[in-house]
């Protein structure tokens, strides 16, 4: 139906840097609004950034100022630039997005997950 696929996860040293992507595909009619999450171990889900479809975003405290969040329409693609990376940011991300199916309905839709971990 709709999918999501991350890519771009890995092994990085602290203070490194990551690009994240999530393309969306499959049978939709509109993706609004796209955004990251992550899951370290031993806690809870937690929202990493949001972008609406206009480009309006939102971050968590713990990466604001070092992590971006975009988006290419397009594409059906949201991105997360990871800067500045600390050992705490090791997590599994995963990508959200809510699409506009058919029988006029929104859906929400989560991937896969990609690992990142960050070594100190």
């Amino acid at each position: 139906q709709v999918q999501l696929v991350e890519s771009g996860g890995g092994l990085v040293q602290a203070g490194g840097s990551l690009r994240l992507s999530c393309p969306a595909s499959g049978s939709f009619f509109q993706i609004n609004a796209m955004g990251w999450y992550r899951q370290a171990p031993g806690k809870q889900r937690e929202l990493v950034a949001g972008i609406s479809k206009s480009g309006s975003t939102n971050y968590a405290d713990s990466v604001k100022g070092r992590f971006t969040i975009s988006r290419d329409n397009v594409k059906n693609t949201v991105y997360l630039q990871m800067n500045s990376l600390k050992p705490e940011d090791t997590a599994v991300y995963y990508c959200n997005a809510e699409a506009f199916v058919f029988g006029s309905r929104w859906i929400e839709v989560w991937g896969q997950g990609t690992l990142v971990t960050v070594s100190s």
